[in-house]
């Protein structure tokens, strides 16, 4: 053990080494917030500091001597020695100079992420590699907890959107009950013993046939509802976007049929397939709908016009409002948490929108209009993988 504590070298003896540079060298180590840890090309520890016994548990004369594969899981252990064989056999670089997440593991075996840097050093003994690690169990814990209030906030935005659409939806419900209540009292009527005229059994036939076609509108309403405010974790899958954005058309119509402005799709025939969280997409659709009707609403035209579409590398739904356009000063705080341009709501649908196309590789963006045009907002999102897994190219 050297003066500077857990920093040690199997070099430390060498005579052709300054003892005060020596020092300065140990005391850099040692000071370091991250861990660090040298070994040679057959991964045997030659230095490890202060940080790395905090993080794995062993000290640093435990540590000497050994092997890298102890502060490694099985698995990282079989990967790093087949690295550490190819280097030496063809000098080919794959993780050298590039920082990227791996798993750590403590003495008493718990796995935990960190952050990898390595860089190489040629001496008199041969190559020696130096890591440098972070702990990132802190920051993944932050995380977690950002992207749970991120999943609470979009659940009390849809359920606002819910709030605000409600008895539309109510009303578009009441026309397949009531349907259904009609047909079942047609067939009760018709059947009873007074009756004058009985229903044939393929007359019978065809208005349950009705009624089950009714009670399938209805129980397609409820589900689409029901999904739109259930609180759950995001769940990515393949979808075909234009499915995805149609039902949220479908759900913003009720409120736009009673404010006389037309929503235009222009769909594209063949599907356009993204990996996305269908119901997050939709939130972001549905709210861009909500402001744009709100919008149209007060225009001469009244009219909003969804479009889908895809390019080489990006699928993409644009929202375009027959309103006035946004002020420059407005667009350029619009995405803001907060920021709102409406008289009533808290700003957080835009912001949290955004969030979530980026959190999907994708963005939201918007050309602000004026002049006689009204704003586009585009959300894009990347485009999926074919199962041979090449990208999958769009007709421009």
């Amino acid at each position: 053990m050297t003066d500077s504590g857990a920093f040690q070298t199997e070099t430390d003896a060498r005579p052709d080494r300054s003892p005060v540079s020596e020092a300065r060298f140990a005391s850099v180590l040692d000071t370091a917030a991250d861990g660090i840890v040298v070994i040679d090309e057959r991964g045997v520890i030659l230095a490890f500091n202060k940080s790395c016994e905090r993080l794995f548990g062993y000290t640093a004369e435990e540590a000497i001597g050994q092997n890298v594969k102890i502060i490694m899981p099985p698995s990282y252990a079989v990967e790093h020695d087949r690295y550490i064989s190819h280097y030496r056999r063809t000098g080919e670089r794959r993780i050298i100079g590039i920082g990227r997440e791996v798993a750590g593991m403590h003495r008493d075996g718990t796995i935990f992420p960190v952050e990898l840097s390595v860089g190489e050093a040629p001496t008199t003994e041969g190559r020696q590699f130096i890591g440098i690690l972070r702990d990132l169990r802190s920051r993944k814990q932050t995380e977690q907890r950002l992207s749970q209030l991120q999943a609470q906030i979009m659940h009390m935005t849809r359920l606002s959107a819910m709030d605000e659409m409600g008895a539309a939806m109510a009303h578009e419900l009441n026309q397949p009950l009531t349907a259904l209540m009609l047909y079942l009292q047609a067939i009760i009527r018709q059947t009873r013993a007074d009756s004058g005229k009985p229903l044939k059994p393929d007359q019978i036939r065809a208005i349950m046939e009705k009624a089950l076609m009714e009670a399938e509108r209805a129980g397609g309403i409820i589900q689409r509802m029901r999904q739109m405010v259930e609180k759950r974790d995001p769940e990515r899958s393949r979808i075909n976007l234009v499915d995805v954005v149609d039902e949220a058309v479908d759900l913003t119509a009720f409120v736009a049929q009673g404010s006389t402005v037309t929503i235009r799709r222009l769909f594209p025939h063949e599907p356009v397939a993204v990996d996305a969280d269908p119901i997050q997409i939709q939130q972001i659709v549905l709210n861009l709908l909500r402001n744009a009707v709100e919008v149209a609403r007060d225009s001469r035209d009244k009219w909003v016009e969804v479009r889908v579409g895809r390019t080489e590398t990006e699928a993409f739904v644009s929202v375009e409002d027959s309103g006035p356009g946004i002020a420059p000063d407005a667009a350029a705080t619009l995405f803001r948490t907060f920021s709102t341009t409406k008289k009533s709501g808290m700003g957080l649908g835009l912001a949290i929108s955004r969030s979530i196309a980026q959190n999907h590789g994708g963005d939201l963006g918007v050309a602000a209009g004026g002049e006689g045009k009204g704003a586009v907002f585009t959300l894009t999102l990347p485009m999926g993988e074919r199962n041979d897994g090449t990208t999958e190219q769009g007709d421009g």
